[in-house]
């Protein structure tokens, strides 16, 4: 008996290829026809003041801190900085309780400095403090 190889049919293969090129076709058609939707900014109804009310403005006192840690206190530059020579330029300033402390420290400034200023200012009882920013 002889036996025939049978004639098998190759098993059907898919071809990804062309499968993915024609996705990557429609991702870039996607990609150029979505527009993106900006929520980078809120929508805000801002309240209005009355500007017959004026107010008197507290005393405002300004301590500047340098990069490197030295403090100028109303413009006029120190030598020393520690939390005495600080609070010894705050009181030759003579700052009431309700004077306004305005902490202007550079951004390369230690935290240290910082805290030195408000210990200065805590030691002289000024407790309304607020930090200088820029946009």
């Amino acid at each position: 008996m002889r036996f025939q190889a049978r004639n098998t049919p190759e098993e059907p293969r898919i071809d990804l290829v062309p499968f993915i090129d024609v996705l990557l076709v429609i991702l870039i058609f996607l990609m150029l026809t979505t527009t993106y939707s900006k929520f980078t900014e809120l929508q805000l109804t801002l309240p209005t003041a009355n500007a017959d009310a004026a107010r008197e403005r507290p005393k405002e006192l300004v301590i500047a801190i340098a990069a490197d840690g030295r403090y100028a206190v109303d413009k006029k530059p120190l030598q020393a900085r520690s939390v005495e020579a600080v609070a010894d330029a705050l009181r030759a300033a003579q700052v009431a309780p309700d004077t306004v402390l305005i902490i202007s420290a550079d951004a390369a400034a230690t935290h240290q400095a910082v805290v030195t200023a408000m210990t200065a200012a805590q030691r002289l009882g000024l407790s309304r403090i607020t930090f200088a920013a820029q946009k």
